[in-house]
């Protein structure tokens, strides 16, 4: 029996570093967009688009927050090496979707379309996958509530997406915020109870 592996500080500080490059990052391409920009109506990917002012803030800021994921997901070891993965795979592809962005003139883009779908199902399901295992902390129910909750948020985004609501940017803004947030808030749990001398068997 011995205490639950600590993450590493590389680990947390790109947990932490991920929703301040998304927030920070929409925040300021927002406000360099000329005669102003609705951020309840406009979304994440218009302001990364080719005809976009300054549309290198909001690619940098998704190229560094999919490496984030990247990062939190290969040192968050006590959890379920599904989850780690499904959670790589959701920076790799937000990653793409940077790389992939819109064309001018709102236009629509298939990579571009497939990368963020994979991005927002991946981020809102690695929470079920990375749970269960009892070194993370993190019960099944836990982890389960937690990936309904994302796919709730995204499933509002969709809906908006498909309707053409006048909120289609306040519903991406929350649902992409959460899943920002969902590997910090796992990481600073893990932390808590290695600092608490939780003792469960450490198994990789």
């Amino acid at each position: 029996m011995c205490r639950v592996r600590v993450v590493p500080r590389w680990a947390l500080l790109s947990a932490a570093l991920a929703p301040v490059l998304l927030i920070g990052g929409w925040t300021l391409a927002a406000a360099r967009q000329p005669g102003g920009f609705d951020p309840v109506a406009g979304t994440i990917s218009a302001l990364a688009a080719r005809d976009a002012a300054d549309r290198w803030v909001m690619t940098v800021a998704l190229l560094g927050l999919g490496l984030c994921h990247c990062v939190t997901a290969a040192g968050l070891r006590p959890a379920r090496p599904a989850g780690r993965l499904v959670l790589a795979l959701g920076g790799v592809a937000t990653m793409a979707v940077a790389a992939f962005p819109l064309p001018s003139g709102r236009g629509s883009s298939t990579p571009h379309g497939l990368a963020a779908a994979v991005a927002f199902g991946a981020l809102a399901l690695w929470p079920a996958l990375a749970a269960g295992r009892r070194a993370s902390g993190l019960s099944t129910a836990a982890g389960t509530a937690c990936a309904a909750l994302l796919l709730a948020l995204v499933g509002w985004f969709v809906l908006e997406l498909l309707a053409g609501g006048p909120r289609i940017g306040l519903s991406e803004r929350v649902a992409a915020g959460a899943q920002a947030l969902c590997p910090l808030l796992l990481a600073v749990a893990l932390g808590r109870r290695a600092a608490a001398g939780a003792p469960v068997p450490d198994r990789g």
